[in-house]
């Protein structure tokens, strides 16, 4: 009696990317590599498994991220803490630190792939997802912040996404924060009938998070709240405006949100995000903003950085419903034959092509004409090669075009010797 086991499925919010999938992300990739090397940047690659207390001590203990969200578990051989990595910036800093990066020059670097995070899915955000997280090491003027987000507008138009709005803040200083911080407690304090238990438990661990409430309820009390941006010193005050300067030199349009404070600890003076209303409730497509203390916190020693992170399913969506299709073909080329020694010549050819540069799929094993002509046809190939007893006697294949360019008078079909074949898919396809 044969033994039957339950299917076993992948684990919610965890998300195959299957074949037909991943070519349009391939591209999306090879998109993004270009565009960071336009500006001088370079691939980082940090492990997935950090030490936990690489995030809590990098993030903020009271975090959502940290307290709600991160894949911990005590590793059973040598007992340390361990956590599956919820973001990119505080392994980069490690990493920075632990390789003594910055010894020489500034560095700009990017990683690329997936992070995690025990959270209810929803569009666009997953338990696993994808980030690109690009970091400037060492650079301290406004000049890298808006560089930063000058770059961003060059990615959404690379890619034709115009439905994506800048809001821009300042968190200052940490001195300018603490004095901030206590007015703003006073203020929770004042209106404690109108906060929620989520507010109340962060009101005096971290109370500007409370600002960044979806609560109708809590609405007004959060605009009447004091403004982080009225306690700004005057070195804050001229960073800030050396940015938003520059923002207009490149004619870049945004919005001052006072409210805006992004959800990790390390934040300093410039922070900003990239918003759209194609995504639902989870309309941040980009964040990031400036970390001076985050080296010196993680015990290197101190330096200014800045950066951000985009979510890539989110990116995604945004390119697809912008016109970018997710279907690409498998191949240029698909070779029909029939018979046992024109599959064998149907090989040669193919490796012939694929010198040439060409995507090439012979079709396995043997089949009718007919149902090796459907498949060609849903692989997307652009043309067909066919090899039987005749062609093969007469040292040639017939090449059908499956898609003909608009125009083209050219014959749909037509018979060409085996090494004339690469030089006419030149001049044609």
């Amino acid at each position: 009696m044969t033994q039957s086991f339950e299917k076993v499925r992948a684990l919610t919010g965890m998300k195959d990317i299957l074949p037909h999938e991943s070519a349009v992300w391939e591209e999306l990739e090879a998109i993004v590599r270009e565009w960071l090397a336009m500006y001088g940047y370079r691939n980082m690659r940090t492990p997935v498994l950090e030490h936990t207390r690489l995030f809590a001590r990098g993030i903020g203990e009271v975090t959502d991220i940290v307290e709600k969200e991160m894949y911990s578990f005590r590793d059973s051989l040598n007992d340390d803490h361990l956590t599956m990595r919820p973001e990119f910036t505080a392994g980069m800093v490690r990493a920075t630190i632990e390789h003594n990066l910055l010894y020489e020059r500034p560095q700009r670097v990017y990683c690329m792939g997936p992070v995690f995070r025990h959270e209810r899915p929803q569009r666009g955000r997953y338990r696993q997802f994808h980030q690109i997280d690009v970091e400037a090491l060492g650079f301290a003027g406004p000049d890298i912040d808006a560089e930063l987000i000058v770059m961003l507008a060059r990615l959404w138009k690379r890619l034709g996404l115009t439905d994506i709005r800048l809001e821009l803040n300042s968190l200052g200083q940490a001195d300018e924060r603490a004095a901030h911080r206590d007015a703003l407690i006073a203020h929770l304090e004042k209106n404690i009938d109108v906060l929620d238990e989520e507010a109340r438990r962060r009101m005096h661990t971290n109370p500007l998070r409370v600002l960044d409430t979806k609560n109708p309820a809590m609405q007004q009390m959060a605009n009447e709240a004091p403004r982080l941006f009225d306690f700004l010193g005057e070195a804050s005050r001229a960073h800030f405006e050396g940015v938003c300067a520059r923002l207009r030199d490149a004619g870049i349009e945004y919005t001052l949100n006072p409210r805006l404070v992004r959800g990790l600890d390390y934040y300093n003076l410039t922070v900003f995000e990239w918003v759209t209303d194609r995504l639902g409730a989870q309309g941040t497509v980009c964040g990031g903003g400036r970390y001076d203390g985050l080296l010196e916190l993680l015990g290197g020693k101190p330096a200014p950085a800045v950066g951000f992170a985009i979510g890539m399913e989110r990116l995604l969506d945004l390119w697809q419903q912008a016109g970018q299709s997710a279907e690409r073909p498998e191949c240029d080329v698909y070779v029909v034959h029939q018979g046992e020694a024109e599959q064998r010549r149907a090989a040669l050819l193919a490796e012939s092509l694929r010198d040439a540069g060409y995507r090439v799929l012979v079709h396995a094993g043997s089949s009718s004409f007919k149902s090796q002509f459907k498949r060609a046809d849903a692989s997307g190939a652009a043309v067909a090669l066919i090899i039987g007893p005749d062609e093969l006697a007469a040292g040639n294949a017939a090449v059908k075009w499956l898609r003909q360019q608009e125009g083209d008078t050219r014959p749909q079909q037509e018979t060409l010797p085996f090494d004339a074949i690469a030089q006419t898919l030149k001049t044609r396809m």
